[in-house]
């Protein structure tokens, strides 16, 4: 399939992925999609995930219990649809927020771990700002992420509970998802803190090349060369491409969009080796675990990630997408 093909294909898919294609592909304005955008809590996968809540405002057994059908994770499939805020997603998030916060200030599911988890607290910045919660409801989280970067820049959901050297590449991309979400949703309090952090976390990520040891220059696992979505907790190269496509799209990657930073060249030219001959990107990899149901088959063409792989060669390689 050539560009306009695959284009056509994105949005014969579910509302959500033709709701996404005209935005980010066919710039279309949002006045002119906020009917198609309603649609997505109406009819298909958006519709199916608002279906599966419990009476008692969670999915699953509460905020993240289990695996991979938890409030947590639900809500952050949810947020990859951009769907509206809806009351159920209102509901649960103050549940969250009212029932699950520690002394140190974050979201934590543990009642034995008193330590929140860096990483949990990442994504749920993420999707707790795309849905629109109160300000008031993140300035401890605020607080307790402005605590937690490391001194190489990134963060580690080890740091506060066991002890950790080196910073993840996993925690790194959640917290650095839900700076940027707390950037472009008009947050401010602490935002320069915020923005200073995301600098230095950026960096951390672009030393690593996305995937690589920033010692030996080896892939850090096998794993995060294989494409994977819902990406759950884990980085892989595609989720941090994505990532900086959009820091790039708000204008704090300047290096990278001028080319005077080239250290996206490699992941960039890993994810052009995983385009299939039709045309297409597939889903290489699944997270084991329980789900509500499957969006896409691993293995096969995945209107997802090639929707993602779009939007970042558009963003990121402008060329390159224009001659495709």
């Amino acid at each position: 399939m050539n560009k306009s093909e695959l284009i056509q294909w994105l949005q014969e898919g579910d509302v959500a992925l033709a709701y996404q294609t005209n935005k980010y592909l066919l710039d279309r304005a949002n006045h002119d999609l906020e009917d198609l955008r309603s649609q997505i809590a109406k009819e298909g996968w958006g519709a199916h995930f608002l279906s599966l809540q419990n009476n008692h405002g969670h999915w699953g057994r509460g905020f993240y219990q289990v695996k991979w059908v938890s409030s947590h994770y639900t809500l952050l499939d949810l947020r990859y649809l951009e769907m509206t805020a809806q009351p159920a997603i209102d509901r649960t998030l103050d549940l969250i927020v009212k029932e699950n916060k520690s002394a140190d200030g974050g979201v934590n599911p543990a009642r034995e771990i008193k330590e929140s988890d860096v990483c949990i607290n990442g994504m749920f910045l993420t999707y707790a700002c795309f849905f629109g919660i109160a300000p008031e409801a993140l300035t401890s989280i605020v607080d307790f992420l402005v605590d937690q970067q490391m001194p190489d820049g990134g963060f580690n959901c080890r740091s506060n509970r066991s002890g950790a050297v080196h910073s993840s590449v996993h925690t790194t991309i959640s917290v650095l998802e839900g700076i940027r979400m707390y950037h472009r949703m008009g947050y401010s309090y602490r935002l320069s803190d915020l923005l200073r952090m995301e600098g230095d976390a950026q960096e951390f990520m672009l030393a690593h090349h996305l995937y690589r040891s920033d010692r030996t220059g080896d892939m850090i696992h096998k794993s995060m060369t294989m494409l994977s979505f819902p990406s759950r907790w884990k980085h892989d190269v595609l989720r941090g491409l994505v990532y900086m496509a959009e820091a790039a799209q708000d204008g704090v990657l300047p290096d990278v969009v001028e080319g005077k930073d080239k250290r996206l060249e490699d992941p960039l030219d890993l994810l052009l080796s995983k385009r299939r001959k039709d045309g297409t990107w597939p889903v290489q990899a699944k997270h084991p675990g329980l789900v509500h149901f499957d969006m896409e088959k691993a293995g096969k063409a995945s209107r997802w990630n090639t929707l993602r792989a779009l939007r970042v060669l558009r963003q990121l390689a402008p060329d390159l997408y224009h001659s495709l």
